[in-house]
């Protein structure tokens, strides 16, 4: 599925689209409920807090209790949305998301909300680029990372049909729209959406679109870039990630978190154990951000459709060279 970014013009925060459809869902399904963290804002759940007050639970700043809280209503039949800023919600609440969600395989969501370099200015605190890393090696957990507002509507309908604990990453970085509105998200399927022979660019989040950028514009130099949307951290595709080496020689990984752990860790993991072939990862190198907007963080660390094409170009030229 070829992806053409000259139209992409208008960007949308996908928390908006996460707080309308999880309101659609609420209004169908009475178990439904979410339990946030005095985070109704940067949830963007006022509505559903109006909408259904008695299936709205606010347990203030105590992620912990949150995680807790939700494993307890899905022991009780409820199906919990528990929604807050994922630095928050991952870094003090791994305990309960270890032992309540997956050790229990309680029936809950996790919605980590601004995440990645979202926050910008408010500095490491609030950056969240361990989450993949920390989530990932859950059993029972699966992780999820849309790209764009269809597909965080897919993923997260999936998630309330699934019976287990999900950890949905979701941004505040607008993003275009990508994918057509019939596009359904299915866990382990990494959709191609641009074919090429050079290189394959595996990527999610809100670097989807740039990698895109990046790929049209290695067309112009003669290069040609498989880009795949690896959405789906936990389950992982396997067969997705083995096509590519075999088929492309060369994978370059591309992830708004840390370079140890996430996506280019499940990666390299396949690569080396079945079909070793040269990868690099893009990314946090291991290191604190620097404090400063989300564009000024993505720039800096290389990860704009410039970079992630002068990245790609130079492993292609590293694969070739005698």
């Amino acid at each position: 599925m070829k992806q053409s970014m000259s139209s992409a013009t208008e960007t949308f925060d996908c928390r908006d689209i996460f707080a309308a459809t999880l309101e659609e869902m609420a209004a169908e399904d009475q178990r439904i409920c979410a339990v946030v963290n005095d985070s109704v804002g940067s949830t963007k759940l006022g509505g559903f807090r109006r909408r259904f007050p008695e299936r709205f639970v606010n347990v203030g700043i105590a992620e912990q209790n949150m995680v807790g809280a939700s494993a307890g209503l899905a022991s009780g039949g409820m199906i919990p949305f528990c929604c807050g800023a994922s630095c928050f919600l991952t870094a003090r609440a791994m305990e309960q998301v270890k032992v309540d969600l997956g050790y229990a395989q309680n029936n809950v969501k996790l919605c980590g909300m601004s995440s990645g370099l979202a926050y910008g200015e408010l500095g490491p605190t609030h950056h969240s680029i361990e989450d993949l890393a920390w989530t990932r090696v859950i059993p029972n957990l699966s992780v999820i990372v849309p790209a764009d507002p269809v597909e965080t509507r897919s993923a997260l309908q999936w998630a309330g049909g699934h019976d287990g604990p999900v950890f949905l990453r979701l941004s505040r970085m607008p993003v275009p729209k990508l994918f057509p509105d019939r596009h359904q998200f299915f866990p382990g399927q990494a959709p191609v959406l641009r074919e090429g022979s050079h290189l394959t660019i595996f990527v999610n989040g809100v670097l989807v679109f740039r990698a895109l950028q990046a790929a049209e514009q290695l067309s112009r130099r003669g290069l040609q870039a498989r880009v795949v949307n690896m959405s789906s951290i936990t389950p992982l595709d396997r067969e997705a990630v083995l096509r590519a080496a075999r088929e492309t020689g060369a994978i370059l990984t591309v992830e708004e978190a840390s370079i140890y752990g996430g996506l280019g860790g499940a990666v390299c993991e396949i690569v080396a154990e079945e079909h070793p072939v040269r990868v690099r990862r893009m990314g946090v190198p291991g290191v604190f951000a620097p404090t400063g907007s989300e564009a000024f963080l993505l720039e800096h660390f290389g990860l704009t459709a410039e970079g992630i094409e002068s990245a790609a170009a130079d492993l292609v030229r590293q694969r070739q060279a005698p």
